[in-house]
């Protein structure tokens, strides 16, 4: 199924998120929360308590112009991970991307940190800033 494009608004949107999730001294994961046994003596999982801006840039990014339903999972996943992939990108190879960031949460607990911290998010969003 295809999505609509994102309009330059948009991109512009989730540009500007790009000197704020990088800012020097930035943390997306503000600490692990569930790492104590529950009332019933089960241990339960860990998961991140993100900071608002993370939650605010994955809401946005979760919106149907960023959404490619019929993405290549393994491809998506390489290109992220290829400096050059990324530079080379256009706008449905982005969309792929984000969205493999975006679903990538609900498999592995700490993906949108990672994303982040590994800089995907920032090559992603400076490409974005030059497909405008």
């Amino acid at each position: 199924m295809r999505t609509p494009a994102p309009t330059s608004e948009e991109i512009q949107t989730l540009v500007s998120y790009l000197p704020r999730l990088y800012a020097t001294e930035f943390t997306p994961v503000k600490r692990w929360v569930g790492l104590s046994e529950s009332q019933n003596r089960t241990p339960s999982l860990p998961r991140p308590e993100y900071d608002p801006l993370v939650e605010e840039f994955f809401q946005l990014a979760v919106q149907e112009c960023w959404t490619d339903y019929d993405y290549d999972l393994k491809n998506a996943e390489r290109n992220l991970n290829d400096e050059n992939a990324i530079k080379a990108a256009d706008l449905d190879q982005i969309k792929a991307m984000l969205t493999y960031c975006v679903r990538g949460e609900k498999f592995s607990d700490g993906h949108w940190g990672q994303m982040i911290e590994g800089g995907q998010i920032r090559r992603v969003l400076e490409r974005l800033e030059q497909l405008l």
